[in-house]
């Protein structure tokens, strides 16, 4: 039977590093995990036989990026499945970029249409669900992954069409998690086992973001002074203007109570008075925060997703750094550095 949307993608599980019982299996595939969209591309899908783009939510919407229909109504054959990620390369930087990305995911035909040129879409392919009309997730990993690498040959696919480097040398994994993630969009690895079904909805994969450790000053938190909840961090850059770049997950109770010794309440004037901070990343929902004297820093762990200096998802406190002051904290648009993997 034919795969129509909506159809649910299959999902990875967050870990630290490659679990052992993940490596005593009969075989592991190592892929790079790029820091984009979930989307699912059908060809020839549905009554009308047109090409079809769904969102990792089961949302419809082709219509946001026309230069990709156009481009797999011209170089793809018809009742196809692909699972992969959505990028944006922006044009006049030169780069991946996930703000780019955010523009063209919240327009509509018209702005896709507009964007196009500027912010071009990208498709990264790492799985074959359909081939000729014919569903593929009873399939193991390793003979999915052969079709599509067939696919791109017979078709001589190339931009927006990316495959998605895959390995199953442990060692090369790990130069690309160790140099790769340097490069914008690129965050880390993803683990599969090479006996796997494609099951929808089932964290069978893993996934592995390489996490850096960088400084930054404590400007406001969440509870009270004497025991903080969440720290919101900032920078600043060359002209002297903190910048807030991020926010940490709830500290632990011992945590809380290093910090707490080392805090003080704001003086007026501070740069971040009448400033509201989201709790997430494109959230509309609004801290409650108490404003503190920007002259603590703190060292933290971060993923590589970091957009225009601003890490878009919570950092991990590490420790105080009573031994520096605010100068020594990297500049406002600083990328974290020296993996923690």
């Amino acid at each position: 039977m034919a795969i129509e949307p909506p159809v649910e993608p299959m999902l990875a599980q967050a870990a630290e590093s490659v679990p052992a019982g993940v490596l005593v299996r009969s075989g592991v595939a190592y892929e790079q995990k790029f820091d984009g969209h979930r989307a699912i591309v059908f060809t020839g899908a549905g009554s009308g036989g047109g090409v079809l783009v769904q969102t990792r939510r089961g949302l419809l919407v082709q219509e946001r990026w026309p230069e990709l229909v156009a481009a797999a109504e011209r170089q793809l054959p018809a009742g196809l499945v692909l699972d992969g990620e959505l990028l944006v390369w922006d044009a006049a930087r030169h780069q991946l970029s996930f703000e780019g990305l955010q523009r063209r995911a919240a327009g509509d035909a018209r702005s896709g249409a507009a964007l196009s040129a500027t912010l071009p879409a990208n498709f990264v392919a790492f799985d074959v669900l359909q081939q000729d009309g014919a569903e593929l997730l009873a399939l193991p990993y390793a003979d999915r992954r052969a079709r599509l690498e067939a696919l791109f040959a017979d078709h001589a696919l190339t931009a927006p069409w990316t495959l998605c480097p895959m390995t199953t040398d442990l060692a090369k994994a790990r130069q690309w998690f160790e140099l790769w993630t340097d490069l914008s969009g690129v965050e880390g690895i993803v683990v599969k086992g090479l006996d796997t079904r494609y099951l929808p909805g089932h964290r069978g994969w893993t996934k592995i973001r390489r996490r850096d450790t960088t400084e930054a000053v404590i400007g406001a938190v969440t509870g009270t002074l004497s025991r903080p909840g969440v720290l919101v961090l900032g920078r600043y850059d060359d002209a002297g203007r903190l910048h807030a770049v991020g926010r940490t997950v709830p500290l632990r109770p011992h945590a809380a109570r290093q910090v707490a010794e080392h805090l003080t309440a704001a003086d007026p004037g501070h740069p971040w008075t009448g400033v509201r901070f989201a709790s997430a990343w494109g959230s509309h929902e609004v801290l409650d925060t108490t404003l503190v004297r920007p002259e603590v820093v703190a060292e933290v762990s971060a993923d590589r997703a970091v957009d225009g200096g601003v890490f878009r998802h919570p950092v991990r406190f590490q420790r105080l750094r009573l031994d520096e002051t605010v100068e020594h904290v990297p500049p406002f648009g600083t990328r974290p550095s020296s993996a923690t993997g």
